[in-house]
């Protein structure tokens, strides 16, 4: 199993070292044509309102005057959708499955804090921004990530829903802006002044060659993730850049000994972006700024007036215009000289939820490296168009590395939806992932994956049964993208006439376990039917917990019903035997139940107390959506009733559903130490009665 290379990581790539249908959104794609440009167009009316029936028809398209035939057309309205807690609850309940049973249909957007042009001081005014811009502008349908540009992994997040990792990455971003030009020329000739002009710039020249490496990274950091994200397609992607801008006069090549190094670093940012179609959007967190806000610490500036104080004005100027440079030129905007973001936040925000994607094969397809122009135009009267004004065509001799499909490794459809950053809807997957003790100190992941049947392609064998081959490829990737375990099966489906009509009306279930050590990780499980069929792949954002750290531990819960008892089962890993004895039926991914079902649950208590005699209360609760308890059941467990040291109880209980009305409830299985150490666990499973 190889190392994928996560969103964030793109940021070490760049380090330099010092020297040197409306009801319906069309699908994101995730092909790689050369020849292929994507542009996408805002319609306004008079009144700014987007304009949503227009046609393929209605558009024309013309690249460097020319005009160009649109192969690929849609409309793209994307809802604003928010968190639906239960009513008793503040926050929403994670999911404890992951199901690519609807298509993504959200924005995508990655937050890039750039810490290398942030000053420290400044450092709660960038995570404040980013986290207004998350708490109130991005949806619970969108995708976020969070990279910084030095390369500190703990304020990274790879492609997430998870607001509260959002906000955690957030959190760890920390200013570590290079200090003033200024204010090094200063100290310069504060110290040639002692010296009688005996000393050499040594502080100017090191600022420069620092803030020229910091300019490098940062440049380098935005190309990588627009070249990450060239790939998909069919969407609108934001990058939001938090940065108080490269104090680095691309300009002035007299003074600024790498300044044409510099602009090419940016011109390649926006070469990417506009082909990758990812707009930039430039946020400087510092709001109103006058410029002159390093006076103080600067003190007086130099007799002779060769050092002033316009000379800050001036590096706010160079920061500003770099911030509009890579925003202007790749469709967005920049937000400078703003207290309030909130006017900004909400145009990204409409930029990135109704426009309309327009495709096309340039008639001029070399590959040289030069800028097009592109107009995009509407036929009706009395309507806007904004869109780009055009891209860099690759430029000549890049090659495009062909995957391998050795025997026994996950073949190349399945291993690029495996790397795609959202999941993939071709063949709906659905899996629960129970993180449990496992051995030599690792935590167990036991998978229910569930296959829906209804789109995979029988063939009839001389027997009569029906046989189709199945690829199942999993793995646990962990924050630095080194994939920690993995898994690939190839099975070889050969159902009777009675299973074939339960599955091809249904699904069948595979049950699959991985072992990590203890940490945060990304899990994602993709499926391919044989010959060319469908693909479908999850993406589930993983804690795996040190169930030894605390007094008491929980592990996750696994869940089995009645009325999903009778789907066909396969353990491809027959090591598996977590569930065996503990619950009538396999675990089961669905957790929408008819109110005639019956669900066991199972999960282990983990008592790490000592040898003190104590107990453990557990309790099962099914809370109603407003917070009333419509069932509970209580059980005591002796200590010396532990499995081995630092063991754990197996807990088991039956819930039927009868009585509970039709709507959405709330699992909560709770335990508590009767010696009053440590804190009470607990896990809550949403679930709905229909």
């Amino acid at each position: 199993m190889k190392t994928l290379v996560p969103l964030w990581l793109l940021t070490l790539l760049a380090q330099a070292p010092p020297s040197t249908p409306p009801q319906q959104q069309p699908p994101i794609t995730f092909k790689s044509e050369v020849n292929y440009v994507e542009i996408d167009a805002r319609v306004t009316d008079a009144q700014g309102n987007f304009a949503r029936d227009l046609t393929q028809a209605d558009f024309r398209i013309a690249e460097d005057g020319k005009p160009q035939a649109l192969t690929a057309f849609s409309m793209v309205d994307i809802p604003v959708t928010r968190p639906d807690p239960p009513l008793f609850a503040k926050s929403a309940i994670l999911p404890d499955v992951v199901t690519n049973r609807t298509p993504f249909e959200g924005r995508v957007f990655v937050l890039v804090m750039d810490d290398l042009h942030t000053a420290f001081s400044d450092t709660p005014r960038a995570r404040a921004a980013a986290r207004q811009f998350v708490e109130r502008y991005v949806g619970a349908n969108d995708l976020v990530a969070v990279v910084n540009t030095s390369g500190v992994g703990k304020s990274m997040q790879d492609f997430t829903s998870n607001h509260q990792l959002v906000e955690k990455a957030i959190d760890g971003a920390m200013g570590n802006k290079e200090g003033s030009s200024t204010a090094a020329a200063l100290a310069d000739y504060n110290q040639n002044q002692q010296t009688r002009g005996m000393n050499s710039n040594a502080n100017a020249s090191f600022n420069e060659m620092m803030r020229w490496n910091n300019a490098r990274n940062s440049m380098r950091t935005l190309r990588n993730i627009a070249d990450y994200m060239a790939g998909m397609r069919g969407r609108r992607k934001a990058l939001v850049f938090f940065s108080e801008g490269v104090n680095y006069d691309i300009v002035d090549a007299i003074n600024n000994a790498h300044a044409t190094d510099v602009r090419k670093e940016m011109d390649d940012v926006v070469s990417a972006a506009t082909r990758a179609n990812v707009s930039v959007y430039s946020v400087d967190p510092r709001g109103l700024v006058t410029g002159m806000e390093g006076a103080i610490e600067i003190g007086s500036f130099a007799s002779d007036n060769s050092i002033k104080s316009t000379d800050l004005l001036n590096e706010l100027r160079i920061e500003h215009d770099s911030l509009r440079l890579v925003a202007e030129q790749t469709g967005g905007f920049a937000v400078l000289d703003q207290n309030d973001f909130r006017g900004a936040f909400d145009r990204i925000l409409q930029d990135n939820s109704s426009y309309y994607v327009l495709g096309y094969h340039p008639t001029n397809d070399k590959q040289d490296g030069r800028f097009r122009n592109v107009q995009v135009t509407v036929a009706k009267p009395g309507l806007s168009v904004r869109a780009r004004k055009g891209y860099v065509a690759p430029a000549p001799g890049k090659k495009t590395a062909v995957a391998s499909d050795k025997p026994g490794t996950t073949s190349p459809d399945l291993r690029d939806a495996l790397e795609s950053p959202v999941a993939i809807s071709g063949l709906t997957v659905s899996v629960s992932p129970v993180v449990m003790r496992g051995a030599a100190g690792k935590v167990a992941v036991v998978m229910s994956i569930e296959v829906d049947g209804r789109a995979l392609t029988f063939t009839t064998t001389p027997e009569g049964t029906f046989a189709d081959d199945i690829e199942l490829t999993s793995f646990a990737t962990d924050t630095n993208g080194k994939v920690k375990d993995g898994s690939h099966d190839q099975l070889k489906l050969n159902l009777k006439p009675q299973t074939h009509a339960f599955v091809s009306k249904d699904a069948f279930r595979l049950i699959r376990r991985l072992q990590v050590p203890p940490g945060h990780y990304q899990l994602r499980v993709g499926v391919r039917e044989g010959g060319g069929g469908r693909v479908g792949t999850v993406v589930y954002d993983l804690d795996a917990p040190d169930f030894s750290k605390a007094p008491l531990a929980m592990s996750g819960i696994a869940i089995a019903s009645g009325s999903t008892s009778g789907m066909p089962t396969t353990t491809p890993d027959p090591t598996v035997t977590e569930f065996k004895d503990a619950l009538p039926a396999p675990p089961t991914p669905t957790r929408t139940f008819p109110r005639n079902d019956t669900l066991a649950v199972f999960t282990e208590v983990y008592d790490n107390v000592g040898k003190t005699p104590h107990r453990v209360t557990i309790s099962t609760t099914i809370l109603a959506d407003d917070g009333h308890e419509v069932k509970k059941t209580e059980d005591e467990r002796k200590s010396d009733e532990l499995r081995g040291p630092g063991g754990g109880y197996g807990y088991t209980t039956q819930i039927p559903l009868t009585g509970l009305t039709p709507g959405r409830y709330v699992l909560r299985i709770a335990a508590r130490h009767t010696l009053g150490t440590g804190d009470p666990v607990s896990r809550d499973v949403e679930f709905t009665v229909r």
